[in-house]
This record gives structure tokens, C-alpha cells and sequence, in this order.
């Protein structure tokens, strides 16, 4: 297994270890909101990695852990939630246990298949990597707790998609200048983020702007109307070196938010995935 594989299989190892730790909290709590913002966290995890396809075993898994039989062999609508959220425990827990087998499996095998990619949809090839980066950084900073480095993180890449889209559909060049002419020298770039490298394809703009004009020129939907406040402002979250600033507290919740918000922009953008 080469560094990069390697280091892509530990960062989702790093995940599913954070899932099965909030899984337990969350089983001893009973929070039905909780519950429902940790479900929708280990489905984005299984979709990444069984590469959004459906017919994955993981993906499988996933999707059986909600179903319930009746002894008769009949689908059983209403199922308990302790219990789901143990069947949730053990899938994650199966695709823990086969990431951990990866190195092995490369060893036996020159077959390996090939890596899954987030960004190919994004028009700027030398972008990818950086979004890929980012993407990664953003969900290891909230598992570690670094919510506000998470939530600016994922509004960098929310940014930075946009900006591509627009600038590739031709619109963007138009629709994201208007009213931005007075507004001088571009915004600096949050820490971390993509910000400088995509900028360069369209002018300054406000993050607002970007997501109205993509929104008006169909790019995307109505899914950056859950971004919280303080996300929609998270180029204010830094200082003049671009460094978090102490004075700008976020919750767990909004980092959240951003995240979830960030998956629906690139299924928007990408609706193969």
C-alpha cells in the first residue's frame, strides 16, 4: 500500500472511530436529535466509503441495520432505536475491520482497487487534490473537536466548488461581480482553505454572492439554506494571518451543519455520485 492509500485508510479509520465512540454515547443518552445527527454522519461516512454505490456490502449494511423482521419474515416498519443504533455500531465496526485488512489485501493482491475521488466533477484538475485535502482536514478537525477550523474548512470547499461551477458555466462571471464592484482588494482567504487558488477564476465575491448565483443558474439547490449564521460569515472567523480567531466560538452543531451542507453542494454539482 502506497503512503498516500495508507494515509486515506487511516484518516477513515480515524472516522469510524470517532462514529462508534459518539454511537456509544448516544446509546447511553437516548437524544432523539443526537441520534438522528449521528445516523446522518455514518451514512455520509458508508457512502464515501463504498464509494456511493448502493450495491456495496457496506452500503448494504447500512441500509439493513433499519429494517426489523417479523417472524413471519415480514418487514417490520417500526423498529427500536437502541437496537438500531447497535446494528449502526456494527457496520461501522465491519468497515473498520476491513480497512484495517487493506495493508494485507495489498500485499496478496496487485489488484487493488482504484481510490475513490471526491472532486473529479470540479473543472480545475490542479484544484482536486487541494479540495481532496481540505475535505479530509475538515472532518479530522471535527472529530477532533476543532469545530471552528472544521466549519471553515468545509465553507472554504463550499466556496471553492462554486467558484468552479460558476466560472466553467459560463454565468458565474456575470452574476457573481454584480454589486461587488466597490468592493475592492478580494477578502482574504480563510485558513486552510481553497479560497486563493479558486478565486482566481472569477472575481471578488461574497460567499453569499456565490451561492445566490449558483442557486440562480440551477447549479445547485436550496441545500445552503441550512448553513448557520456564522458559517455564511466564516471568512470573518480569521485574522490578518489567517488564523482562527479566538474570539469566534463555534458549536459542534454548526460545524456540523456545514459538513452535511458541504456533501448535499457536491451531490448538487455532481449528481452521478
Amino acid at each position: 500500500m502506497d503512503d498516500e492509500l495508507r494515509h486515506q485508510r487511516d484518516t477513515s479509520l480515524g472516522q469510524l472511530e470517532a462514529l462508534i465512540r459518539r454511537g456509544r454515547e448516544i446509546r447511553g443518552t437516548r437524544s432523539v436529535d443526537a441520534t438522528r445527527a449521528w445516523q446522518q454522519d455514518c451514512a455520509a461516512a458508508i457512502n464515501q466509503l463504498s464509494g456511493g454505490s448502493k450495491a456495496h456490502w457496506l452500503a448494504r449494511a447500512y441500509s439493513g441495520a433499519f429494517l426489523v423482521r417479523s417472524a413471519q419474515g415480514g418487514v417490520v416498519v417500526e423498529a427500536d432505536a437502541a437496537e438500531i443504533v447497535d446494528r449502526i455500531l456494527d457496520v461501522l465496526a465491519q468497515g473498520s475491520a476491513s480497512l484495517s485488512r487493506m495493508d494485507d489485501v495489498a500485499a496478496a493482491s496487485s489488484g487493488a482497487a482504484p481510490r475513490p475521488r471526491q472532486f473529479e466533477f470540479v473543472h480545475n484538475a490542479e484544484l482536486r487534490p487541494v479540495l481532496e485535502r481540505a475535505f479530509a482536514d475538515s472532518r479530522d478537525a471535527f472529530d477532533r473537536g476543532e469545530f471552528g477550523l472544521a466549519l471553515i474548512l468545509s465553507c472554504g470547499v463550499i466556496d471553492a466548488v462554486l467558484t468552479d461551477a460558476l466560472g466553467a458555466a459560463g454565468s458565474g462571471q456575470r452574476t457573481a461581480s454584480s454589486g461587488q464592484q466597490a468592493a475592492g482588494s478580494e477578502q482574504p482567504a480563510a485558513a486552510g482553505s481553497t479560497e486563493p487558488s479558486a478565486s482566481r477564476q472569477l472575481p471578488a465575491a461574497s460567499f453569499e454572492t456565490r451561492i445566490a448565483a449558483a442557486e440562480r443558474a440551477g447549479l445547485i439547490r436550496g441545500g445552503c439554506a441550512r448553513l448557520p449564521p456564522v458559517a455564511r460569515n466564516y471568512r470573518d472567523l480569521t485574522d490578518a494571518d489567517g488564523e482562527l480567531r479566538a474570539d469566534a466560538p463555534v458549536s459542534e452543531r454548526e460545524a456540523r451543519l456545514s459538513g452535511q451542507v458541504l456533501r448535499v453542494v457536491m451531490r448538487d454539482l455532481d449528481p452521478g455520485r
